[in-house]
């Protein structure tokens, strides 16, 4: 009975290893630096289907949050979350429950200009404070929803 029950042990241990040599290495984060951050009101093509909220009654304005990301990896870095602080004039927080700001689809190796649309209450007061900038991202597609390809 002893020899019935190591002998399961052993094999339970032998696929568990033969799981880690069979199983692809797990997609490592790669981090990206942020630079010239500033921002600009949206053109009104980029603009048009924003967001309102309490059923249109708070009206949003709609801003292009741009600079630098530099992708130091040598790699392709895909759907890197872009997380940053921004304040209005008052030093009030315009995302209050999360500091992730949008998503890069594509960092290509290298120093390379980035876009992101928010929107913004239309009663927080500019100008906008953005902070502490940086983005994470992957080697490879991590949300197939995204893609149509």
């Amino acid at each position: 009975m002893k020899f019935k029950s190591l002998k399961i042990v052993w094999v339970a241990c032998l696929l568990w290893i033969a799981s880690w040599l069979v199983t692809p290495a797990a997609l490592a984060l790669t981090s990206i630096k942020l630079s010239d951050i500033s921002y600009r009101e949206c053109p009104s093509d980029v603009a048009e289907g924003i967001v309102s909220s309490n059923d249109g009654s708070l009206f949003s304005s709609c801003f292009l949050v741009t600079g630098k990301a530099n992708n130091a990896s040598g790699k392709i870095v895909v759907d890197a979350d872009v997380f940053g602080r921004i304040y209005d004039a008052n030093n009030n927080p315009v995302f209050r429950n999360s500091s992730r700001v949008g998503t890069i689809p594509e960092i290509p190796p290298g120093v390379s200009d980035f876009e992101l649309r928010i929107s913004v209450p239309e009663n927080q007061p500019l100008p906008l404070q953005l902070k502490q900038f940086k983005a994470s991202g992957f080697a490879s597609r991590v949300r197939p929803f995204y893609y149509t390809d």
